[in-house]
């Protein structure tokens, strides 16, 4: 079976750190491919502050283009209504049969992950990649683990991963105030966003 990683998020903008995070991933667990998905119209966030899906999907795929494990969907950006995870990985399923995914969070998001739609297929539809940052919490994390995996019978494995300073937010404001994001964001995406002129103040 070919292992496939999935890393979906707003991507507003994708950053150096989810690329890490997604090379980290795939090294660690050998996985085959690494899927970047970002979200069409997220039922968690203000879709006024986020850039149209076409054009986070234009910045992933320019963040993808030097890596040949890394692919861009636009099943959520196309997909009409709110992204639910449990669709998407549902949709994966039957477009890859042959293949096990590996859906890669950040540790702090398994404190969450009950409170999305149907737990109980995103659990059952993959493996769940934890990236743990540092020794902090660990015991939180681990019994979180143990709870979800009682709970829903979910195969939830940690990736080791280092601390990258990097956020979407600090980036969208650097670029409000006209500072730099060169090595924030590859530098694909830094020339789309200042040619195009995104997230500034005018």
């Amino acid at each position: 079976m070919k292992k496939i990683g999935i890393l979906g998020g707003t991507f507003n903008p994708i950053h150096t750190g989810h690329l890490i995070l997604a090379e980290n991933a795939r090294t660690f667990y050998g996985l085959d491919e690494v899927w970047l998905i970002p979200s069409g119209c997220s039922y968690m966030k203000d879709a006024s502050q986020i850039l149209p899906g076409s054009v986070r999907l234009r910045m992933a795929a320019l963040a993808a283009q030097d890596n040949p494990f890394f692919k861009v969907s636009d099943m959520e950006v196309v997909r009409p209504g709110s992204s639910y995870t449990y669709e998407t990985l549902d949709a994966l399923k039957k477009q890859l049969p042959d293949s096990e995914l590996y859906f890669i969070v950040g540790a702090d998001t398994l404190f969450h992950m009950e409170s999305w739609k149907h737990p109980e297929r995103i659990f059952k539809s993959c493996v769940t990649v934890a990236a743990v940052r540092d020794e902090k919490g660990a015991s939180d994390l681990i019994a979180q683990a143990k709870y979800l995996s009682g709970k829903y019978n979910a195969d939830i494995r940690f990736l080791p991963a280092s601390h990258i300073g990097i956020s979407a937010t600090q980036i969208r404001e650097r670029l409000k105030k006209g500072e730099s994001v060169r090595y924030l964001v590859p530098e694909s995406v830094r020339l789309f966003l200042e040619e195009n002129g995104y997230y500034t103040e005018s």
